[in-house]
């Protein structure tokens, strides 16, 4: 292999080591991040909603919210894009209670997610006084932090 050949291949295998770096990381969104911060807007859009109804108050941790979150249809379990999450939680009533969101996760760490199922009835509810209020359960969004460690304190989505 003559000079002008070998520093051609240098530079070819120069330039694809620099475009590897360059490239797609490791991605910081990850199940535990996901499910960490829907399972604790959940927890406090509960709190809220049972407010707005009229119920008895209760904190946002009696609600013992746990996520389990994976993109649908198999494969790796990281990155943007469309996720599937199952909630089960304690409702006022310390029954337990399953739901299913459809989440939508973009490559900042924010997220839309949409119940599912019938099971929490549809985008407004009615108080025991008859006023209609939003369904706080419907759909929701919420961020996480992409840095360090998942945190148990997701950032909200204004």
């Amino acid at each position: 292999m003559d000079g002008a050949r070998r520093r051609h291949w240098y530079h070819v295998f120069g330039l694809l080591a620099l475009l590897e770096s360059l490239g797609c990381g490791a991605t910081p969104i990850t199940p535990a991040r996901i499910e960490t911060s829907v399972a604790a807007t959940f927890a406090n859009l509960v709190h809220v909603q049972v407010s707005w109804l009229g119920l008895s108050p209760i904190a946002a941790s009696e609600f013992a919210v746990n996520a389990s979150c994976r993109k649908p249809g198999g494969g790796t379990n990281l990155g943007s894009g469309e996720w599937t999450c199952t909630l089960a939680w304690k409702g006022p009533d310390k029954q337990a209670l399953t739901d299913t969101y459809d989440l939508f996760v973009t490559t900042d760490g924010c997220y839309s997610a949409t119940v599912a199922t019938e099971n929490l009835g549809g985008p407004s509810l009615k108080t025991k006084d008859g006023r209609e209020v939003r369904n706080l359960l419907y759909a929701f969004e919420g961020c996480f932090d992409l840095s360090g460690q998942a945190s148990a304190t997701p950032t909200t989505k204004s």
